[in-house]
């Protein structure tokens, strides 16, 4: 699991600095101030939204790298692998589909399995 969680925090780690670079890039693109619309077309602000998407993105990525380094200390203090609510074991079927997963399926649900 170790190497898959690596794995994966280097493919975040890359989607991060492309995510930051579109989101400079269309910065760059648009002049302070500019606050052209074209009614014709419907593309006004499309730039800033873009712009405001590869932030999200970002940062959502950023806070998966954060649950994999929580996920790798795990493993290294051999707390990987319980859940954080109920303390019981989260299934390893959940582990290999979300191997930083930090709940079981019963309470990231809100218990509503049975």
């Amino acid at each position: 699991m170790r190497e898959a969680l690596q794995k994966e925090r280097t493919i975040y780690e890359e989607q991060i600095e492309q995510l930051k670079s579109e989101a400079e890039s269309l910065a760059l693109e648009r002049e302070p101030g500019d606050v052209q619309f074209d009614e014709e077309s419907g593309e006004g602000g499309t730039a800033s939204l873009e712009r405001e998407l590869d932030l999200t993105l970002s940062a959502q990525a950023s806070e998966a790298i954060k649950l994999i380094d929580d996920a790798l200390a795990g493993i290294e203090d051999g707390t990987y692998g319980i859940c954080d609510s109920c303390h019981r074991p989260i299934p390893k079927a959940r582990l290999r589909a979300l191997p930083y997963a930090r709940l079981c399926i019963e309470c990231k649900s809100g218990g509503l399995h049975r």
